[in-house]
């Protein structure tokens, strides 16, 4: 047997009471709290024990029947999460359901906060769904990831990378979060797992950002490594034990893809550069994730307004006619994708084949 190694060695980051507080009170800056200044002193006291005591999960009960640990203390808001995300999963699977189309509109931009203008990609995301509403026989929900920065209490916490220390780390769902004692709650990916769960086929429209996707989407790619493999019981590691890990992967882990079979398509539009790169990165993603392309046409890159200014970018969609009907197309050859899915029509030649290297 491997001898198990947990490499330490990074600094702590505990902090003081006065850094705390200046932390925790920053957040009621606004002069309309000071009148509340005793009760905030109080709150702050009991936040305080929650961090310093570690209350990551404060409401638990025993995993019980069907856990590998019937006693281990389960987290009560990951078994909700799970429990959605199993519920998602019978209804996608039920051929009496219809057919559900995500579409995700990745772009950051929103009028309702700054810069005080909508995204072209919304409007694109618009285009799609309208397309797919007039389809009939699709049910269709826009997950629209600009929220995180024009809604309030929308937020999804990065990564942790459990994956890079052990498979069976990283739990399906997420289980990092809610961490209570950081305060780290209200975690939308609890909302989001469902949602793509749910789902037949998914649609993800976006622009290019530094030659990279979005940081709203991107929070949630990383966030859905947990799709592609996660372990769905926390209780065979007793939550989050590495060396319990690290010993169950090297036992031999199948990986399960969770999204597998779904099918997908992508828009990505930019102003100068990496619209192509950026297409190819998420396709690759989707397609290592087990998600299965809709053709062609469904996989586009396009540039708008190239290299004019930003100011006009709008009116330089309202004139790019034939890259609006591009996107009608991508999400047509998307439904019939979802159609022959739900008909048993759509084929993939490896789908028996065993992965030789499933990581």
């Amino acid at each position: 047997m491997h001898k198990i190694d947990v490499r330490k060695g990074m600094p702590s980051v505990q902090l003081t009471r006065e850094e705390f507080d200046r932390r925790f009170k920053a957040r009621f800056y606004d002069p309309i709290f000071e009148p509340l200044a005793p009760e905030l002193a109080k709150i702050a006291d009991a936040a305080w024990v929650s961090y310093d005591d570690y209350h990551k999960a404060p409401r638990t009960h025993p995993a019980g029947e069907g856990y590998a640990d019937p006693a281990y203390q389960l987290s009560d808001e990951w078994r909700d999460a799970s429990r959605a995300v199993e519920a998602a999963e019978a209804w996608q699977k039920d051929k009496a359901s219809p057919s559900r189309i995500l579409i995700v509109n990745g772009s950051s931009r929103s009028n309702q906060t700054c810069p005080g203008e909508m995204s072209k990609t919304y409007r694109l995301a618009e285009i799609a769904k309208s397309v797919i509403d007039d389809g009939g026989g699709y049910e269709t929900e826009l997950l629209d990831l600009s929220r995180l920065a024009s809604e309030y209490g929308r937020v999804i916490y990065p990564c942790k990378s459990c994956v890079s220390t052990a498979m069976p780390l990283c739990h399906w769902p997420c289980s990092c979060y809610p961490n209570h004692a950081m305060g780290q709650t209200g975690d939308w990916m609890a909302e989001i797992y469902p949602k793509w769960v749910a789902a037949h086929g998914i649609m993800i429209l976006c622009p290019v950002n530094w030659y990279q996707a979005p940081s709203s989407l991107k929070l949630m790619i990383d966030r859905l490594v947990c799709a592609d493999g996660g372990n769905p019981d926390p209780t065979t590691t007793q939550g989050k034990d590495p060396a319990l890990a690290k010993e169950i992967e090297l036992k031999g882990w199948d990986y399960p893809r969770h999204l597998a079979g779904r099918v997908f398509s992508v828009v990505v539009h930019g102003d100068a550069s990496g619209a192509e790169n950026l297409r190819r990165i998420l396709c690759d993603w989707l397609e290592d994730i087990g998600l299965i392309s809709a053709g062609h046409l469904a996989a586009i890159d396009r540039y708008v307004g190239y290299y004019k200014p930003y100011a006009t970018s709008h009116e330089d969609l309202d004139r790019d006619t034939s890259f609006q009907d591009e996107v009608r197309n991508c999400a047509r050859a998307l439904m019939q994708g979802v159609r022959q899915m739900h008909n048993g029509e759509l084929k993939e030649p490896d789908r028996k084949l065993r992965d030789v290297r499933p990581k």
